[in-house]
């Protein structure tokens, strides 16, 4: 068997279908533009486990200047699967305001337990409420949709996935009509959140603004006619500068005291606040030195860090749609926006758009000296979340 696969050579070993090596396993793609081919997805076996978590009045909680806690407690979602995992690869999608994920059927349990973590934790320091939800792939079948799979590779030292087939949409839609959701448990350990930060200051927009992208294929379109379009998106988006990317292509600018700080002294709830933020200010004065100073520490080198924090974000991704984060000017705008409209009259897409001035990151950051760090970006005013928003009323 090969080491890594694709779609035509799946294995049929049933301990492989089942457990971690599954995914790990699946060919990286590095050209985002060949996601939208849906043969470039792998199904998930039957006995996966998928899972989806949303935050209740998101639009709300950004009225009141809370996005970023917002963003956090979507990646949280991530971060918590991972450690449960013990760092091992599984599929997620960072959402904004959620995020979406799957598992091996050994995994569940833990799984289960993170996500109920989360929930509580999201309640307690944040105020926020979750709804989270899971099903097997089985059933997700039954119901007449599906869950496909890809690995999109924007550097070599991260991998995202990518969901299609209508599975995570469906799962989706059924927790927040309340026909779904986990359980709440009456004894709940904090989760463990290990690596998650938001200390990065918002980008602002370098090349007119940051735009905010949801696109999902209207019932009864064709995988075709869709990917079409996202191919034709994506081909705009490509001849903006540095195709869009929100990012600085030398890392973000570091900032201190962080802006993050009072939302990050609550990741881990152990200890008086003032402790916790006063731990949390002086890593971040260090860090903050280390980057400004641009001076190497044994592995460290924050010149390379930076960089790679640029090549690791995820700012454009599918899951059962297109969402993309992108600066750019408003011509890119206009096109963008035509070939969009022009789908939507062709009855083959749904989509919502929010601009904005700045872009936000949130991180989850394994260990700073390797090259693994995951960076989740967003709009700063709304992003994804507004855009689902202005989706959701253009289908009203």
């Amino acid at each position: 068997m090969s080491l890594h696969y694709l779609p035509h050579d799946i294995p049929t070993d049933a301990d492989l279908l089942s457990g971690p090596a599954f995914y790990e396993r699946i060919a990286r793609i590095t050209e985002f533009d060949r996601l939208a081919e849906p043969m470039r997805y792998v199904r998930l076996p039957d006995e996966w486990i998928v899972g989806v978590a949303d935050i209740v009045g998101s639009t709300e909680e950004i009225s009141k200047g809370r996005y970023k806690a917002v963003n956090l407690v979507g990646a949280a979602v991530i971060s918590a699967q991972l450690n449960a995992a013990g760092m091992q690869a599984l599929p997620y999608v960072f959402g904004g305001d959620g995020a979406q994920f799957a598992v091996w059927p050994g995994q569940r349990d833990d799984a289960e337990a993170a996500l109920d973590a989360v929930r509580h934790w999201a309640r307690e320091e944040y105020g926020l409420q979750l709804r989270v939800a899971t099903a097997t792939v089985a059933d997700v079948r039954a119901a007449g949709q599906d869950v496909r799979v890809a690995r999109y590779a924007p550097s070599d030292g991260v991998d995202y996935a990518s969901f299609s087939g209508g599975g995570m949409a469906w799962l989706e839609a059924r927790m927040k009509a309340g026909e779904v959701n986990l359980p709440v448990s009456t004894e709940t350990q904090a989760p463990d959140l290990t690596g998650l930060s938001c200390r990065w200051a918002n980008i602002d927009a370098s090349h007119g603004a940051i735009l905010s992208l949801v696109m999902v294929p209207k019932a009864g379109a064709s995988d075709a006619d869709f990917a079409r379009v996202a191919q034709d998106v994506i081909a705009v988006a490509d001849k903006a500068k540095r195709q869009g990317h929100p990012v600085p292509s030398l890392g973000p600018k570091a900032q201190f005291p962080p802006p993050g700080l009072d939302l990050e002294a609550r990741i881990a709830p152990k200890g008086a606040m003032w402790w916790r933020k006063a731990k949390l200010l002086f890593g971040s004065a260090f860090a903050w030195a280390l980057l400004r100073s641009e001076i190497r520490l044994g592995r460290f080198d924050p010149v390379d860090y930076k960089v790679d924090v640029a090549r690791n974000t995820d700012y454009q991704k599918f899951d059962d749609g297109l969402k993309m984060t992108l600066d750019c000017g408003a011509d890119t705008q206009v096109q963008i926006e035509a070939v969009l409209q022009k789908a939507h009259t062709d009855g083959v897409i749904r989509y919502g758009l929010h601009v904005q001035d700045a872009a936000m990151m949130t991180c989850i950051v394994p260990s700073p000296v390797e090259r693994s760090h995951m960076h989740f970006v967003d709009g700063a005013s709304g992003g994804y979340a507004l855009a689902a928003r202005n989706l959701r009323a253009q289908a009203a």
